[in-house]
């Protein structure tokens, strides 16, 4: 079961000519995720051919302007595409007004149905087959919030020659040992899914943080992640400045990324003050302290793959 992450933006504060706003799109098994919606969200959708019908829901950290500035535009294009599915938007308080508003002000013809949920405590906001997303609280100058999908345990890995041992022979009922289900051999014994395949295996983790602070949950809350998305504002000389901004550097990052104990960091939202080469010294502060560190550019393209 395929599962990619897509760069739609990585700037914060302003668009630049090569950067857009922050913006991730997560594609399941076809099914697809957005995390917040920046300007130029959808320049990127259309130059990576994305099908932005198929987007279930729209998961936005908080209501500042670089990251919510792309919604009424994909709201409106929505119309245009004979959407029949209900698009969930998930947020911190305030979001439903955003969406309302912009909706009235701007006359939308909205032509399916939009369903907005507001989240006030942690937990899971969204569960899907096999799947489920969960928020965290971040600390910014307005609610924010982290999100998190994890897909449930996998079977374990399938022993035909167990399977063959029990006298379960080759064919449909291996499919139904290896989904879980107790079968019935042809002598008649019954066979459990125990017998024939391995310990359970881990699902794949995402997690996606902007605009915060670095404090310690952090790392508790993506802790394991194939992916971790997490913005890395500042180099380190401006540590103050991104305390008092509550944001937080890219050393930082890295700190987080190597306390969760994550596969692979993904810096996103950097300030406009740096341009593509002064980048560099960004990922340069990060990897002496996390070495699977990558900068993200836009319309970056990174594969979740299983362990085993």
């Amino acid at each position: 079961m395929n599962l990619e992450a897509f760069i739609l933006g990585c700037g914060g504060m302003m668009p630049l000519p090569n950067r857009h706003l922050t913006s991730v799109l997560l594609r399941r098994e076809g099914e697809l995720f957005l995390f917040d919606a920046g300007e130029g969200t959808q320049v990127s959708l259309r130059r990576l051919n994305l099908r932005w019908k198929k987007i279930s829901a729209l998961f936005i950290s908080h209501t500042h302007a670089d990251h919510v500035t792309g919604i009424p535009g994909l709201l409106m294009l929505s119309s245009q595409v004979d959407r029949d599915d209900p698009l969930y938007i998930i947020g911190p308080p305030r979001i439903g007004e955003y969406i309302e508003t912009n909706r009235r002000v701007l006359d939308m013809y909205i032509n399916y149905e939009i369903v907005v949920r507001e989240i006030t405590e942690p937990g899971i906001v969204y569960q899907g087959e096999g799947f489920h997303i969960r928020c965290f609280p971040l600390r910014h100058t307005k609610p924010c919030l982290g999100y998190t999908l994890e897909e449930n345990p996998r079977p374990g890995a399938f022993h035909p020659d167990k399977a063959l041992a029990l006298k379960v022979p080759r064919g449909p009922l291996w499919a139904r040992l290896q989904s879980g289900e107790t079968v019935c051999a042809p002598d008649g014994s019954e066979v459990h899914p125990a017998a024939v395949l391995g310990p359970a295996r881990r699902g794949r983790k995402f997690s996606f943080v902007t605009d915060t602070l670095a404090f310690h949950e952090i790392a508790y809350e993506v802790a394991g992640s194939d992916l971790f998305v997490c913005e890395g504002m500042f180099e380190k000389e401006l540590a103050e400045s991104a305390r008092e901004k509550k944001h937080m550097t890219a050393e930082q990052a890295a700190a987080l990324a190597k306390d969760g104990w994550v596969k692979r960091l993904a810096l996103i939202h950097y300030s406009p003050r740096y341009t593509e080469h002064d980048l560099k010294a960004l990922l340069k502060e990060a990897l002496q302290v996390f070495p699977h560190t990558v900068l993200t550019k836009d319309r970056m393209v990174f594969p979740l793959e299983y362990e085993d």
